[in-house]
């Protein structure tokens, strides 16, 4: 697929999924602007890519700092033609151990990042009758829940919630919404689950293992492309089918 002259936006960009989407869009010919608080790992990511890359530490939790993000891509690459709202967290726990911290922290980050970064981007591009295409990374855990993830799977149903009524908006401006849900990743973020849980996960999977960051980015890159411009308000599952129904 190719993107050549695109100019996409990634969050989440220093590790893991979000990672491996910044380099499947460059790899597909895009300028990525990637974005992520953690600026060591950030470095590393634009290190790899080269080419007109460009780095944007900004914690998506700090609203005057996505507006500060948003000015700073524009003058650096103009409007986007792609933005991915790969960024997110989690901390795996029962629901009776978290702490109002944890759960503020999540929306904050999970949820209110996508929204407000979105909104950022749209005023702009709206204004210039700009196209965009934009990607959100939800989780199946948002589809069908997961037990030690209770708030964390509540502010990825409302990320594909989100992109639905988005998709239903944006739509009579050419633009499209779109939602790509993993399942258990090879990431470091799954790497922090205990060992009893990380090895039912894959048992439960029918193909027997984790799906690789890079699988979940050629999805993105589809609905990224010319091929999905009559896709809008999906959300596409990426699980070796471990959620096969809802």
């Amino acid at each position: 697929m190719e993107l050549g002259n695109k100019v996409a936006v990634v969050t989440g960009a220093a590790s893991g999924i979000g990672r491996a989407i910044a380099m499947g869009l460059a790899a597909a010919g895009a300028t990525v602007a990637a974005v992520d608080r953690d600026g060591e790992g950030l470095a590393s990511t634009v290190r790899s890519i080269g080419g007109a890359t460009t780095a944007h530490q900004a914690d998506l939790a700090d609203k005057q700092a996505i507006l500060a993000l948003r000015d700073e891509v524009v003058a650096a690459h103009g409007l986007p033609d792609v933005i991915v709202n790969a960024a997110g967290f989690d901390r795996a726990e029962p629901f009776m151990q978290n702490d109002d911290a944890l759960w503020e922290a999540l929306a904050a980050v999970n949820f209110l990042g996508p929204v407000r970064l979105t909104h950022a981007f749209l005023e702009p591009i709206l204004a210039a009758e700009h196209r965009v295409k934009i990607v959100n990374i939800a989780s199946d855990a948002g589809r069908v829940g997961s037990v030690g993830e209770t708030v964390y799977a509540g502010t990825k149903g409302g990320l594909i919630a989100f992109t639905k009524s988005l998709a239903r908006e944006m739509a009579r401006h050419g633009i499209t919404v779109n939602c790509v849900c993993p399942g258990p990743t090879d990431t470091p973020l799954f790497a922090t689950l205990p060992e009893k849980v990380r090895e039912a996960l894959v048992r439960a999977i029918p193909f027997r293992r984790l799906a690789k960051p890079e699988e979940i980015a050629d999805a993105v890159l589809f609905f990224a492309s010319d091929r999905a411009n009559y896709v809008t308000g999906q959300v596409l599952s990426v699980s070796g089918g471990l959620t096969m129904a809802g």
